[in-house]
């Protein structure tokens, strides 16, 4: 992918590309998401889930559902959050957003770093763009691209469908951009 087809892929403004380019280019090789269909679908799901590449961390509220993401929910004890204040501590951050206590500590654990220590470090673009190529091949989501199964990728990266619509119209620019 070139600078070109990147920043036509993504719309975002030059001073962005040259900002997140070769940050996304160096995880997304680490991580084997590579070839126009698993780059153009990384690209409109992270470009969704950080809203344009602008928020590496989610805006807190918190929301009722954010809410959730505190002790003792389920929600919270599937995350891995066991302490007061864990949901806000480890809220979602990064370009995927890696949510829960026990997601930052796998997540640090494959990229050599502390990170229920030190979680805003996934709010730096390179440990951003790294955590989410990491989730992603993790997650299994280079398979769900190269099979083209869009839906069941967003599910998997969102639990649900929630932006829809704005995910499948970035695919189809970054799709058109790389071809």
């Amino acid at each position: 992918m070139t600078p070109e087809q990147f920043r036509a892929a993504t719309g975002l403004s030059e001073p962005q590309c040259e900002r997140w380019f070769p940050r996304l280019c160096e995880a997304m090789q680490a991580y084997d998401i590579t070839g126009a269909a698993r780059i153009a679908a990384f690209l409109a799901q992270t470009g969704h889930e950080s809203l344009g590449y602008q928020f590496t961390h989610e805006l807190w509220g918190p929301t009722p559902a954010q809410a959730l993401y505190e002790p003792p929910s389920r929600k919270a004890m599937a995350l891995g959050n066991v302490r007061p204040g864990d949901g806000k501590r480890f809220r979602g951050r990064g370009l995927i957003q890696i949510t829960g206590r026990a997601n930052y500590a796998a997540c640090g654990a494959a990229l050599g770093a502390d990170l229920t220590a030190t979680p805003e470090l996934l709010e730096q673009d390179a440990w951003a763009a790294r955590s989410a190529a990491w989730w992603w091949r993790t997650h299994g989501c280079n398979a769900l691209a190269d099979s083209g199964d869009f839906i069941g990728l967003t599910r998997r990266i969102n639990g649900g469908t929630n932006g829809l619509e704005d995910r499948l119209r970035r695919w189809k620019v970054a799709t058109a951009a790389l071809a």
